[in-house]
């Protein structure tokens, strides 16, 4: 099994910017305090990029 991170959202999406808000509906958070767990691959990287201000990213483990 490959590396996975945990995805916490800090900021509010009010005042962002559409495809930000869209970013974060994408990676499963929908309200402040919620958390994912996803695979640490380029596409999610890829989407952290655009709304690394708004999440806090640790490294998952079990």
């Amino acid at each position: 099994m490959g590396k996975k991170i945990l995805i916490k959202q800090v900021k509010s999406v009010i005042g962002s910017k559409p495809n930000q808000k869209a970013t974060l509906r994408a990676l499963g958070l929908r309200k402040i305090s919620s958390e994912r767990v996803h695979d640490d691959n380029p596409v999610i990287r890829g989407m952290l990029d655009k709304v690394l201000h708004m999440v806090q990213i640790k490294e998952y483990t079990e």
